[in-house]
Formats: structure tokens, C-alpha cells, sequence
């Protein structure tokens, strides 16, 4: 073979291998764009997700993805939208937080969708618990909070991403194992909780470390002690609550779900785009700078454990739905 036509044939199979992905991805049967819906507001976990997974999907799948941003009832609006009116054609998909996307339901008979509705397609990350408060609180450490706490019951103001979230549940085991009153604020997501601590607006909010990492670095936020079993390789100097004698391990775990029924291909296919990002060194650099636990489960194991979560949340509600008061 010529030179030349040595270099064109090494050209066309170049490009032939740099488009097999997204030429393989084109068949993808839900069609050339899938919504996503989000149950929260822009900014807070959910989103910084989204924009961290989809461009990612975009390339490996060969689709377009459109955020369809639904907040309310603690991501409840978005999945029931999923489970009873979203076209089954692996068109729509849902960004899936856990636990409040069964808490919901196990705290309130008045929201109607189910788990067995939803087509678990993967979890991405598992995100730690963390308590933190304005630069310029007079919260040092956490035992500033827990004495400021003890010495005035009820009226220290604690934010949460909305009422059932893992942030609400953390709130209150941190009580019962302190013995403590906390006034509980809710919010629409973590990102509004987190702004309204930067503002001073509230004491202190109870959020997720990819949420607030950024703004923790920037000074803008301190972190006071985190609810991981160890403490973190992105946050060394901050404490665990075990370390203070607070036994309560707690996070949120985020991940992608369909509407139940939708093509055995479809799901396939979306199962499959997300163990290739999860193999990909990029993405996995650029969720670690983010202070991003990636945790990819997906398939029927997704649907283990979101099956085991709603299990121990039920046992939770149970133990302290009478001291909630709902």
C-alpha cells in the first residue's frame, strides 16, 4: 500500500473508531433526547449531578439530555410525574435521591406513587451527611453547637433539604442521641439550605459534602463535623460525629430511575452507559475533585438497595413518628 493511501485508510479507521460509541449510541430506542426530571431546585445536589453525569451520558448514549426542574414535596411533584404520567419509552428519566424518594410515602398516605413504579436504572454517588454554619458564626466547633443547643432548647435553627430528606432523619437521630431540641428548618434542597446558612438566615444546615464542598474551600461556609464512619480524604480536619460520641452514620445517595414498563433495550442500554462513565478516569478525577463518593450501582442491584432502604427508614419513622409530632 502507498503512503497516501496508507495515511487515508489509517484516517477513515481513526474516525471510524472514534464514532463507534456514539454511532452504536444513535440506536438508542428511547429516542434522540431524554428529559430528565429533578425534584429540587437548581444548585443543590441533584443539579451539581446532573452536570457532572449527563454531558458524560450525552457521548456515550449519543442523545441529548433536557432538565425538567420540578421542586416541591421533598422531590415528590418529579416522582410522581415519573411513576403515573411519563411516557414508558425510556424517554424520561428521573434523578432518584434516596431516602427521601420512599420517606415520602412512608410519612405521608397523601403521596400515591411507589418504588414498584419506577425502573431503577443506577446509583451514582453516596454523599455524606455534614453539618455546616456561616464563615462568621460564633460556632467554632461543634460542641458550640451542641452547648448553644442544651442551654436553649428548640430555638438553635437547623436546615434540611425539606421534611423526610436524609438531612430531616439526621436532625432528628442527632437529637435523640444528645438528648437535644433542635428547631428544624426545611428548604427546597440542599442549595437553598446551604445559601441560607451563608446568609446567616439560619444557625446551622444539616447537608450533603458534595453540596457544600466548593464553598466550604472558598470560605464561605465551615464545616463543623460530618456523618461518615471515618473522617474524609477531602475534608481531613473536619470530625466525625462518632468521634464526638454521636453514633449516627448518615448521607444521601443519588442516582437515575425510570417509569416502570419502559423497553427491556432501553433499560439495557442506560445500565450500560452508566457502568462505562463509571469506568472512566476522567469522570472519576472529576467527581473526586468535587468531593464526589461515586457509589455506582445499577441494575437490579439499585433495585436491592433502594428495597433495603426503605426497610430501615420504615423501622426509623416508626421509632420517631410520634416524637415528630406528624
Amino acid at each position: 500500500m502507498h503512503a497516501k493511501a496508507l495515511r487515508h485508510w489509517l484516517t477513515i479507521t481513526a474516525m471510524a473508531i472514534s464514532l463507534s460509541p456514539l454511532a452504536q449510541a444513535a440506536d438508542y430506542v428511547g429516542g434522540d433526547e431524554i428529559t430528565v426530571l429533578q425534584g429540587f431546585k437548581p444548585g443543590g445536589g441533584s443539579d451539581a449531578l446532573a452536570q457532572l453525569v449527563q454531558p458524560r451520558l450525552s457521548e456515550i448514549l449519543g442523545v441529548d439530555f433536557v432538565n425538567e426542574y420540578m421542586p416541591g414535596a421533598t422531590g415528590a411533584i418529579a416522582w410522581t410525574r415519573l411513576a403515573k404520567q411519563s411516557p414508558k419509552n425510556g424517554g424520561t428519566i428521573s434523578i432518584t435521591n434516596t431516602p427521601m424518594l420512599m420517606t415520602n410515602y412512608i410519612m405521608n398516605d397523601a403521596i400515591t406513587y411507589k418504588t414498584d413504579e419506577l425502573t431503577p436504572i443506577a446509583n451514582v454517588v453516596t454523599d455524606p451527611g455534614i453539618v455546616v454554619v456561616n464563615a462568621d458564626s460564633p460556632y467554632q466547633t461543634i460542641e458550640d453547637l451542641f452547648e448553644d443547643a442544651e442551654q436553649n432548647p428548640g430555638t438553635v435553627t437547623i436546615g434540611n433539604s425539606g421534611v423526610g430528606g436524609d438531612d430531616f432523619f439526621t436532625t432528628i437521630l442527632l437529637e435523640q442521641a444528645k438528648g437535644l431540641s433542635l428547631k428544624k428548618v426545611p428548604f427546597q434542597g440542599d442549595g437553598p439550605s446551604a445559601t441560607a446558612a451563608m446568609g446567616g438566615k439560619i444557625d446551622a444546615s444539616f447537608n450533603n459534602v458534595g453540596n457544600v464542598y466548593g464553598q466550604i474551600q472558598s470560605g464561605n461556609l465551615r464545616a463543623l463535623a460530618v456523618f461518615s464512619e471515618k473522617r474524609l480524604t477531602s475534608l481531613p480536619d473536619v470530625p466525625t460525629m462518632k468521634e464526638k460520641g454521636v453514633d449516627v452514620v448518615a448521607g444521601s445517595s443519588r442516582g437515575y430511575s425510570a417509569p416502570a414498563g419502559i423497553p427491556d433495550e432501553a433499560r439495557q442500554q442506560l445500565i450500560e452507559a452508566f457502568e462505562t462513565l463509571a469506568k472512566d478516569p476522567d469522570f472519576q478525577a472529576q467527581a473526586e475533585k468535587r468531593a464526589m463518593n461515586l457509589d455506582v450501582v445499577t441494575g437490579d442491584d439499585y433495585r436491592a438497595m433502594i428495597d433495603q432502604m426503605e426497610s430501615d427508614y420504615r423501622g426509623i419513622w416508626e421509632s420517631v413518628k410520634d416524637e415528630v409530632g406528624r
